[in-house]
């Protein structure tokens, strides 16, 4: 099938199970991929996202299509990962094995040894950025959020999205440039 997801939303509602496991399909890769990056931990990130999946099934019946099934199932995503970010206090550093198991678009790891490094560097650089600004930038271009989804998922208006990813780029180029970074 290739149903809208919210096409298989509003069966999923009326007790369509193979509409719900297809929106299971849609959606659990990037929502996982999103808590992969956000916690920096396979076992917590499969943990959130069966979390948010169940709150998600139970809260099927209030989903009134205002945004889109993905803004919607990302904002209950990123409420789950706030509560377990207040209970838990999850290591900052990660380790280079990390960054070579995330889930992600683009060339595999193995395609490029330069690629990799550079990406490696760019993502421990994202990880420096203060945590507004780093979760803007983990839903607008790691998740391809717009940027109004970005701020439905957040809570926040479209002027402070936009207001964090400008300083998040700024503190990524700024930072980039630092010899650290440059080509050999």
């Amino acid at each position: 099938m290739n149903d809208a997801p919210e096409e298989l939303c509003d069966r999923a509602k009326a007790g369509d199970r193979a509409a719900a496991s297809e929106l299971l399909v849609l959606f659990h890769k990037r929502v996982f991929a999103f808590f992969r990056r956000l916690c920096r931990n396979h076992e917590d990130a499969e943990d959130l996202t069966q979390k948010t999946f169940s709150k998600a099934w139970a809260s099927l019946p209030s989903y009134n299509g205002r945004s889109s099934f993905s803004t919607w199932i990302h904002g209950i995503g990123y409420h789950v990962y706030v509560d377990w970010r207040r209970k838990k206090n999850p290591v900052e550093g990660k380790a280079d094995e990390w960054w070579e198991t995330c889930v992600g678009e683009g060339p595999s790891p193995f395609e490029d040894a330069a690629e990799r490094e550079l990406a490696s560097q760019v993502y421990a650089l994202v990880e420096q950025l203060e945590q507004g600004s780093r979760e803007v930038v983990h839903l607008h271009y790691y998740q391809g959020l717009s940027i109004q989804e970005t701020a439905d998922v957040l809570n926040i208006a479209t002027s402070t999205v936009k207001y964090r990813l400008r300083g998040a780029l700024g503190d990524l180029r700024s930072k980039s440039a630092e010899p650290k970074l440059r080509a050999s």
